[in-house]
């Protein structure tokens, strides 16, 4: 007799192996599996940015893009593409084809601002583009040259209501958030308030540390580290709640003036982009965002991360425009 073999023969164990392949790509194929609940991403994700390399926006791409290359598995570049203040970095994304994986992230000045006094636009925020996730919110401060001896808000908006003609207040761009903030400090207060446009932070912070401007708003960020420095003085900031990275400054609310708001950068996809790439994107950020090191690198970047779902970015933005669109309306600002 001759005995059973101790291992399977070769032919056999050929069709097993067969059929398991076979039986792993029939589940692959079933409606809901994995695969298809989770689409991924066959090429690289680009990230436009309305703004030269360097400033905020663009700081908090690279922080995002970074760890999303890992979750995502693809490379992730950051596009920057300046120019019409992010308008043309909106206009050029909004023609996007819906086979490229593309991204843009945004601020108010773009997404609020902008669609409401540029008749030119050639582009609508709500129509175009589809919110995928709010990603960190700043404070805008109101700071105050160091030739000016003033120390205290109430005292800044006596001296401002004494000297009409010498109240101007700098802020980084016509038409940016920072402008329209300084209009609504001036509104609230009840002072003359000459909004002086610069082109960029860094020639506003020139004049106001060389005492040709006497007043400026700008976004926390870019002013701190003066004031940390002794350079100029912040006599309050924008937030409902003092900032974490300077909690010696008081909130205009403390300083004697019922005024809060803040600014925000929100990734957003082109509307041609299919639905569940934009959910499979927003999930992909919403666990970026709530990894420690992404905080950390936030913090080091004076910036306040946020967490947010595709839903509560939603709400956040319909909230937004409602609070913005009345000021930027009646400042009855022309480009």
């Amino acid at each position: 007799m001759t005995p059973f073999p101790s291992q399977p023969c070769r032919p056999l164990t050929r069709r097993i192996a067969t059929l398991a392949a076979v039986a792993g790509v029939l589940a692959a194929a079933l409606p809901g599996a994995h695969a298809q609940a989770q689409p991924q991403l066959d090429s690289p994700l680009r990230i436009v940015v309305g703004y030269a390399p360097g400033g905020a926006t663009d700081r908090v791409a690279r922080i995002v893009g970074d760890k999303l290359a890992t979750r995502l598995g693809v490379p992730v570049v950051v596009d920057n593409k300046p120019g019409a203040g992010g308008r043309l970095a909106a206009q050029q994304v909004k023609a996007t084809p819906a086979n490229q994986n593309v991204l843009m992230l945004a601020n108010p000045a773009v997404m609020v601002v902008a669609p409401l006094v540029f008749k030119d636009n050639n582009y609508d925020p709500e129509r175009d583009f589809v919110p995928v996730s709010h990603v960190n919110d700043y404070d805008f401060a109101l700071a105050v040259s160091p030739t000016l001896p003033v120390r205290e808000l109430s005292h800044l908006l006596a001296w401002m209501r004494a000297n009409p003609t010498q109240a101007n207040v700098g802020v980084p761009a016509t038409g940016s958030l920072p402008h329209f903030f300084a209009l609504m400090v001036g509104e609230k207060a009840k002072v003359p308030t000459q909004v002086v446009g610069y082109r960029g932070s860094a020639p506003l912070l020139n004049d106001l540390l060389g005492g040709q401007v006497p007043v400026a708003v700008d976004t926390a960020d870019v002013v701190l580290p003066q004031h940390d420095a002794g350079k100029l003085r912040i006599l309050a900031l924008s937030g409902a709640q003092r900032s974490a990275f300077a909690p010696k400054i008081p909130t205009f609310k403390e300083a004697g003036l019922d005024l809060s708001a803040t600014g925000w950068n929100t990734f957003f996809a082109p509307a041609s982009m299919p639905k569940d790439k934009v959910e499979r994107l927003a999930s992909a950020i919403h666990a970026v965002m709530q990894d420690p090191d992404t905080t950390r690198r936030f913090k080091d970047s004076l910036m306040t991360p946020v967490v947010s779902t595709q839903a509560q970015t939603v709400a956040m933005l319909k909230a937004y425009r409602a609070q913005w669109a009345p000021v930027v309306q009646k400042s009855g600002y022309q480009p």
